[in-house]
């Protein structure tokens, strides 16, 4: 993903920042005390730095993460797998991977789940946030970097593949992007994330958790 992506489709967005505050406290609720946080394609580092924890780490392609990461912020600029790939097993206790797994081919996807299994200790949680191509599949390639299709049954099969439990799955989580007819709404973020029908959605959310026991499948 070059430069070039971040002042294109993914430029900073004000809209996108507020998301993130709302989000941020929704997300907090499954991250225990003093954990240890990993954020994979952190971007502008909006979940992570208003997260609260004991250690966090944003990776991201952009070496720009240096500037965007707040204080007390670790930070690697370069490639999720590298990175992950040189890191000691069982680092951290949740791991979030918002809008990310979409853009990597199916071997790198398969080498990336087993590395973040190993590097979530036990009954470590990974939070995935992804466009949901069953119900946003007219729009799903707007962004050119997408290179892989996930459902929300897909995307909850894939994960159980690669040995974690699944604590939750929700189809329609939030609108596609920023962009879309429900982007600019994002003072009502708390107020959606609690409808039981979310109109216009087009992300989904998975929790998977690590087992006590048991390996990858």
């Amino acid at each position: 993903m070059s430069d070039a992506y971040y002042t294109t489709r993914l430029g900073h967005d004000e809209r996108r920042e507020k998301v993130w505050r709302y989000l941020t406290p929704y997300l907090q609720r499954f991250v225990p005390e003093n954990a240890s946080v990993l954020e994979l394609g952190a971007g502008y580092c909006y979940f992570i730095n208003r997260l609260r924890a004991g250690r966090r780490v944003a990776v991201d392609l952009s070496p720009e993460i240096e500037r965007w990461k707040g204080p007390g912020v670790e930070s690697f600029s370069g490639d999720a797998l590298e990175y992950l790939r040189g890191i000691e097993p069982q680092q951290f206790d949740f791991i979030l991977a918002s809008n990310f797994f979409e853009h990597f081919e199916w071997p790198a996807l398969q080498e990336m789940i087993a590395l973040i299994f190993r590097a979530l200790k036990t009954s470590g949680r990974l939070a995935v946030i992804q466009p949901n191509f069953r119900l946003a599949a007219g729009r799903y390639f707007d962004d050119y970097t997408h290179r892989t299709i996930f459902t929300d049954v897909s995307l909850g099969d894939w994960l159980r593949a690669g040995g974690f439990d699944i604590v939750k799955m929700i189809p329609r989580f939030l609108p596609l992007s920023v962009k879309s007819r429900a982007g600019g709404l994002s003072f009502l973020v708390p107020l959606y994330l609690r409808l039981p029908y979310r109109p216009l959605a087009g992300q989904m959310f998975a929790l998977a958790e690590r087992p006590a026991t048991g390996s990858i499948r």
